[in-house]
């Protein structure tokens, strides 16, 4: 049997972006700060996690931690907060994004993982998701990764041209172009039928009779709270269309069922990202909510793992 190439992947979270690649690859291990992600990483992926923060994990020990195996390819989400509009306290300048932002700076231990990897193997190959707006510091990124030897390319892959039920545009840095091949599109309906009723993390969320008021009234496509994001309104308790592409799902984001008076649960908002219902979440059921919506939708991270069997 043909060897599978070996994974890693920093800022794992709960494994969206690992479990696209089990099929084909070795997961060898990933880095997690979050206890709870770090417990369904394990659970689902079924590879070791190193849980602390990365700025305490060197490179060489991290490499000690995998047994010091071969990495083909890096994966890995650096937090997003620091580049996305939807955060008021951007700070203005992209460049201090990524230099004076203490969670911007997550950025440059990603790449110095790169460093350490691709001069053990120069045939590596990685792939750092996070929003699209990260391309305001495009130019940056291009001198840090060219810096130790990599041409980067700038990818914008959109969830739903590859399955998912749900909106969600992100920019896939690598060293290879990424284009996959497009898949069938899914809607609300697709991803909401046909749900086990004893399926893990599938409990109806009680609510106040005022609650319950309020978004019934709520037809598909309106949603009960609006606030101001950094140059646009975000909105949340949002009643979904059923023949429609969800909304991005959020960490912090709620979904009204389409049909009934409620929130949806955890599992089928985890269907809204292509999560399979034996994927296991664990922690409280906001934390759930959290490592759904903080993570790469499994229908993309499948797709995306597709095109790196091709080209190691």
């Amino acid at each position: 049997m043909e060897e599978k190439p070996n994974v890693i992947d920093l800022f794992c979270g709960c494994g969206g972006f690992s479990i696209g690649f089990k099929k084909h690859f070795n997961i060898l291990g990933g880095i997690e700060n979050f206890k709870p992600s770090a417990k369904t990483y394990m659970y689902n992926v079924g590879a070791k996690v190193w849980v602390d923060d990365i700025k305490r994990i060197p490179p060489m020990a991290f490499d000690e931690f995998i047994n010091k195996e071969k990495v083909d390819v890096i994966i890995g989400s650096p937090p997003c907060e620091p580049f996305t509009k939807a955060n008021i306290k951007i700070k203005d300048n992209p460049v201090d994004r990524l230099y004076k932002d203490k969670i911007g700076q997550l950025v440059l231990y990603y790449i110095n993982y790169v460093d350490y990897f691709t001069k053990k193997n120069d045939d590596l190959i990685f792939i750092m998701e996070n929003v699209p707006h990260i391309k305001e510091i495009k130019d940056e990124l291009k001198k840090l990764f060219g810096d130790i030897g990599h041409k980067v390319y700038f990818n914008i892959l959109r969830a739903e041209d590859y399955g998912n039920p749900s909106k969600r545009a992100r920019m896939f840095i690598s060293n290879i172009k990424l284009k996959p091949k497009k898949r069938e599109k899914r809607v609300v309906i697709d991803a909401l039928s046909n749900i086990d009723e004893n399926a893990p993390n599938h409990e109806i969320q009680k609510l106040s009779p005022k609650k319950l008021a309020l978004i019934s009234k709520l037809k598909w496509g309106e949603s009960l709270y609006k606030f101001k994001g950094k140059n646009k309104i975000m909105e949340n308790w949002f009643r979904l269309h059923p023949y429609k592409l969800a909304p991005t799902v959020k960490g912090k984001g709620r979904f009204i069922h389409p049909f009934e008076d409620r929130l949806l649960t955890v599992r089928e908002q985890a269907r809204l990202m292509g999560f399979d219902d034996n994927f296991v979440f664990f922690g409280g059921r906001n934390t759930q909510y959290n490592m759904i919506g903080e993570s790469v939708p499994p229908t993309l991270s499948r797709a995306i793992a597709e095109v790196i069997k091709d080209n190691l």
